[in-house]
């Protein structure tokens, strides 16, 4: 009796520790999968060769600023080749989870609910208009009735013609247009004005400066220079809506990557141009596109990235292509973003490290 009684005692206890153990082996298993997922999240960069003013993005990969940052995290990223044209879609798709590129035409698209987010603006200048040297157009008040080629009706460049062009009392509203645009390719751009079959183009670098130097090109526009628009950004860094609300650690790290990169760049526009070449980020002549390089702003911001969104929109609701009840604060606060850990800005030291600007 007494023996069976142990017996029983035994297969008990052996019972507890049988069923303790695949509790535990459950519950760990969870565990695993849920750390397999998080490990398993990759941010993807949507990337480009051939742009010379996409070179904060090659600097980020090439200088090791993106690893660094992504390290420090944890969190792994990948570059992706695609066609810059598709950016934002492929970024508001979630095919892609950040990318850079010019912010003025991608202001209609937001205002008619493209869901990305800009985080940091990069650098300013890069487009250019022109007329034929012999042209009887001598100013941007001479532009009303003529027609001017671009590289598509929605592009960055005419936008901010636009918005030049009603501070100058010609009417620039899809609805009472009081000039012609015609979309060109564009590097078909400068032979559609050297043949006539336009009165100005709108281009931007590198196709720009080179058109202007091969056919003696008038420059009658430059966004670089002027005023209204020399301390605006045209090339910035955006992620996706989600992403800046679901990853904002690696929204934040990206544009951490991408402020030091940009910094780096404005210090350091000839060893830029030699890294992209030699990296077959682009081609062309190592001095002359250091030259372009340099005579952009690459000091980055985000907070002046947020005044360039704000003054664009204010301008296109002024003019009518936006919606008019939309409220500019609140659709700059929807859009632009600020996360915590990043700096307004940097500036690149001589010794390689980096001086974080607060705002």
């Amino acid at each position: 009796m007494k023996k069976t009684r142990k017996s029983r005692w035994k297969k008990t206890i052996a019972a507890t520790l049988t069923l303790a153990m695949a509790v535990s082996t459950f519950l760990t298993g969870c565990g695993d999968k849920g750390s397999e997922k998080q490990d398993e999240y990759v941010f993807k960069i949507g990337t480009a060769n051939g742009s010379v003013c996409m070179a904060p993005l090659h600097i980020a990969e090439d200088n090791g600023y993106l690893k660094e940052e992504f390290d420090a995290i944890g969190i792994k990223y990948e570059l992706v080749e695609i066609d810059v044209q598709q950016t934002a879609d492929l970024v508001a798709s979630g095919q892609i989870d950040a990318g850079v590129g010019l912010a003025g035409c991608l202001l209609p698209q937001i205002d008619n609910g493209l869901e990305i987010t800009f985080t940091a603006g990069l650098h300013t200048g890069c487009t250019k208009y022109y007329v034929k040297a012999d042209s009887d157009i001598k100013s941007l008040e001479d532009l009303k009735g003529k027609k001017i080629g671009v590289p598509g009706v929605s592009d960055s460049s005419v936008i901010a013609l636009k918005r030049k062009l009603e501070d100058l009392g010609i009417k620039s509203g899809n609805n009472d247009m009081e000039f012609e645009l015609a979309a060109y390719n564009m590097t078909d751009l400068p032979l559609a004005l050297e043949n006539g079959a336009v009165d100005v183009v709108a281009m931007h670098d590198p196709v720009a400066t080179s058109a202007e130097k091969e056919y003696g090109f008038r420059k009658i526009l430059d966004l670089t220079e002027d005023e209204k628009f020399k301390n605006e950004y045209c090339c910035t860094a955006y992620v996706s809506a989600n992403v800046s609300k679901e990853h904002a650690d690696a929204a934040a790290a990206y544009t951490r990557a991408l402020l030091k990169a940009s910094a780096y760049v404005e210090a350091n526009p000839e060893k830029t141009a030699e890294l992209q070449i030699k990296n077959n980020h682009c081609s062309g002549d190592a001095a002359e596109n250091a030259k372009l390089l340099a005579s952009y702003n690459y000091q980055p911001s985000v907070s002046a990235m947020r005044d360039t969104f704000k003054n664009a929109v204010n301008d296109l609701k002024e003019i009518g292509d936006l919606k008019t009840d939309r409220d500019v604060d609140e659709f700059t606060d929807e859009h632009v973003a600020s996360f915590d850990g990043v700096p307004d800005s940097y500036t690149y030291n001589e010794d390689g490290t980096f001086t974080e600007i607060k705002k």
